[in-house]
């Protein structure tokens, strides 16, 4: 009895040692602007107004539909009318890559999150997010020889780099010094 407490005990702290080293992790990182997923979770979680939650089920459109919508739904949700400029475009930018999107299912992925689960597979986060360049300039990167066989579709592939026009070029000084290590390189 004794043995299966111990071995309860040891899962237990293992668990919450795991738990607390990926808030960390997640903290390292807070400085990266949340991507359209993320934006979007937090409003909905607030409430969308109806016509607008209707539309991210059922149209499909491009970004400056989606800044409209949003400008739109900011005169009844004040969760929406809390988003800044570049949160507000990034939104937009999500929505026109992937909505329509299914009611009950979790969000697809965005800049954000394929930044950070893509670009850091093989280098540090910090050549990504401190270089401020043009769409066609990261598309360059994402279809060069080195880039291509990463698993994105071409949709993928366009929507980070709206992300990383709108939120990259991030100055060295906000970046957590352990991020820095060897600089923007890889």
């Amino acid at each position: 009895m004794r043995h299966r407490i111990s071995q309860t005990l040891a899962v237990l702290a293992a668990l919450i040692m795991g738990a607390s080293l990926a808030a960390q992790e997640d903290d390292m990182f807070s400085f990266i602007p949340l991507g359209g997923r993320s934006l979007l979770e937090g409003v909905q979680a607030e409430g969308l107004p109806k016509d607008f939650g209707e539309a991210i089920r059922s149209k499909s459109a491009d970004a400056e539909y989606w800044r409209q919508a949003l400008a739109q739904a900011s005169e009844t949700s004040p969760a929406i009318a809390e988003l800044d400029t570049w949160q507000t475009d990034t939104l937009a930018y999500y929505l026109a890559a992937r909505a329509p999107l299914p009611a009950d299912e979790d969000l697809p992925r965005d800049g954000r999150d394929m930044s950070l689960e893509l670009c850091q597979s093989c280098h540090i986060i910090t050549v990504v997010i401190t270089q401020e360049r043009t769409r066609e300039a990261w598309l360059g990167t994402m279809n060069s020889p080195s880039h291509i066989e990463i698993e994105t579709t071409p949709e993928e592939r366009q929507l980070l780099a709206d992300y990383l026009v709108l939120n990259a070029g991030i100055p060295i000084d906000e970046v957590p010094p352990a991020l820095r290590a060897g600089g923007a390189s890889y």
